[in-house]
């Protein structure tokens, strides 16, 4: 299997100045795959370092003909060890906005701009880390797969890493969310909203059951430019 220099021996391999070589995902990516020979193939990714420490590579759960693609930033904890996506705290605050947004969970394609758990070790916790602008480019050929294979009328962006994977730039999400916004070239456009991650970390309840019906909103901008 390789390795991110093209090797065999199953070992990360790191650039002269120390830092993991990062060759990106496209030689991993089966050209013009569907959405089953995409997952088929990315436990064999080695685009970056990520893949050594993580306990296996998440990569997407939904119908390969969904109307909506949601995009997240990378698996959580949870995730990494489920070997599914938005399986955790986060996912049910996603599943629950989802339902109240008209849009059944069961129909959407839900993945993540990274594929493998970024963390820091501290003791027996794992401490979720964002991921690197380089280890979003890395991963980027799974995303554009993804895009071509299942062909969504709308994606939305979970957060600003995921709004930076799928629109290629730097995103703000409170100037840029609950709108339709064009992407280039033949790609869906986008809906950015806030990752559902961000409603957990509020103390009160006014504030995350605000925070809930703000996500639940931008769904709805999402829902209805996939039904229009």
């Amino acid at each position: 299997m390789p390795t991110t220099d093209g090797t065999t021996d199953g070992t990360t391999h790191e650039t002269a100045t120390g830092e993991p070589q990062r060759p990106g995902a496209e030689q991993w990516v089966p050209a013009g795959g569907d959405v089953d020979a995409l997952r088929d193939a990315a436990p064999a990714c080695r685009g970056c370092e990520l893949w050594a420490p993580a306990t296996q590579v998440v990569f997407s759960e939904g119908p390969a003909d969904a109307a909506v693609m949601l995009v997240g930033e990378q698996p959580g904890d949870k995730e990494d060890l489920a070997g599914e996506p938005f399986v955790g705290p986060a996912g049910r605050v996603l599943h629950e906005a989802l339902a109240a947004a008209g849009l059944d969970p069961e129909h959407v394609y839900v993945t993540n701009a990274v594929k493998h758990f970024r963390f820091e070790q501290r003791g027996k916790r794992r401490i979720h880390r964002t991921p690197l602008v380089t280890h979003l480019r890395a991963c980027v050929p799974w995303l554009e797969a993804e895009l071509a294979a299942v062909r969504p009328r709308v994606v939305v962006a979970l957060g600003a890493t995921a709004g930076r994977a799928v629109l290629g730039r730097t995103v703000a999400v409170g100037a840029e969310r609950g709108r339709v916004v064009e992407a280039d070239g033949d790609r869906p456009p986008v809906v950015v909203t806030a990752h559902p991650s961000s409603v957990l970390r509020l103390r009160e309840r006014a504030e995350r059951e605000a925070a809930t019906a703000a996500i639940v909103a931008d769904l709805r901008v999402a829902a209805r430019a996939a039904a229009g």
